[in-house]
Formats: C-alpha cells, structure tokens, sequence
C-alpha cells in the first residue's frame, strides 16, 4: 500500500461568467495524512465538490499547488494524472457514472480489469465485497435493472475493491437507507483500519460526518472550521472527539 496524503496550498477554482466570474474554491490550504478518514462538509454551492475533483486531478486548479502523495497534480500530465488515478486512488461519483451496457461486477471489476488482474482473481474480490454491502445475486444485472440506492454500492465497489491508498468519496450515501450506509461505512472503516486507506469525502450527510475523524466545514469556499477527534490506534473504533481546531 502506497502512502498518500493529501496537501494543498492557496488553490482557488474560477469559473469565467457573465456579468461576473464564479470563485467556486477561494485560497484554501490543508493538509490531509495519509491514513486519515476525513469529511469536507456544506451546502450545496460551497465548493467540496469541486476541491474534491482538484485533489483527484479531474478539474484544474486557477492557481495554487496540489501534492497528492510525493506527485504535485498541478504539474503533471493529464496521463500522469491518469496513471496515478488508475493505481493509487478511487473515485465515488455522486452521478454512479456506471456504464450501462456493462453489468454490476464488470463495473465494479473495471479498475481491476486496467490493472490487469486476472479474470478469476477480480471475480473473487468483486463476489466478496457484494456480499459484504447488500448486493449479493445482484451481479449480473445491468444499471438500468439497480435501483439508485443498489447502483450507488456498484459505484463505491468499483472505488474500494482495489483497495487503493486514497479514495475520494461525493456524497457516497447518497440514496441509500440508514442500514445500507452503516454496511458502506463499515466497510470503508474497515480498509481505513485494515489497510490505511485514506479517505476524503464531500458530504453533507450526518451519517458520513458522525464517522470521520476529522470534519471540515466550508462555506463560500473557504474553510469555515476543521475539527478532528482522537486518533484511532490499529484495532479500536472510532474514537470519542477530545478537541477541536
């Protein structure tokens, strides 16, 4: 498992528009360790998404400096990017973005299938993790034949089952009932615990901010307050908040 943390430094995100520009992200600097279980929460509008998308190298930043890891995103290739994407970090989309003509395990094992893991080894992980998520006799089925809730675990499948070091979650939960939430969280929990996979999500679900370790507020992007509870020692839970800051 390849550490990656996460840091970045004064990034702003213009959008050019008439009669003004859009300042979606507005000079925000942070840090995120690697390992950590962290939820970017507001409304819509403030920015989460779209700081979200920078760190994964999916929307270019205006100005300022990301580093993912030892890679600076803001200075490497749109294959650089992809490579590293392809590797090291998952993706949640709110949108599913599923293929349609592919079924539940062929969109969940596609990561894997790029990597170039074998047929039969892609089949067991894809199977195991169904099971543990609620999608069980399920693989066969195309998109269009899942509710939004059940293409929604397609979707968080696909970005965990390669269990990458950083995963960057929008609005995971979304659609989904309190006890297929608490089975995703649980699962995402556990490669935190097991695996040190980072995770960072864009969320404004109580579920998702209940569990972070750290909670981070923007507003008009910009970063309202950052919170973090105690550490989490391999084998505990979640740790009782003993701070904020």
């Amino acid at each position: 498992m390849t550490d990656l943390s996460v840091r970045t430094e004064d990034v702003w995100k213009i959008y050019p528009q008439e009669p003004e520009p859009v300042e979606a992200v507005r000079g925000i600097t942070l840090e995120i360790e690697s390992g950590d279980f962290v939820a970017m929460a507001g409304p819509s509008g403030c920015g989460k998404t779209t700081l979200l998308n920078m760190i994964g190298g999916l929307t270019d930043a205006t100005r300022g400096r990301i580093w993912v890891g030892d890679h600076e995103m803001t200075r490497m290739s749109p294959k650089e990017r992809a490579r590293l994407r392809l590797d090291h970090i998952g993706f949640v989309f709110q949108a599913y973005n599923l293929l349609p003509v592919l079924s539940a395990l062929e969109n969940a094992e596609f990561t894997l299938l790029l990597r170039g893991v074998p047929a039969a080894e892609r089949r067991r992980r894809v199977h195991a993790l169904f099971d543990e998520i609620g999608l069980e006799g399920l693989a066969d089925r195309r998109p269009g034949r899942l509710s939004g809730g059940q293409q929604q675990r397609v979707a968080v499948a696909r970005a965990v089952v390669g269990e990458p070091a950083l995963v960057l979650a929008d609005e995971p939960t979304a659609n989904l009932d309190s006890a297929a939430s608490a089975s995703l969280l649980d699962t995402m929990e556990r490669l935190n615990r097991e695996h040190g996979t980072t995770f960072v999500f864009a969320t404004h679900d109580p579920r998702v901010m209940d569990r972070a370790r750290r909670l981070i507020r923007l507003v008009d992007g910009r970063i309202e307050s950052d919170e973090r509870d105690a550490p989490v020692r391999p084998g505990e839970t979640h740790a009782p908040a003993t701070s904020t800051g």
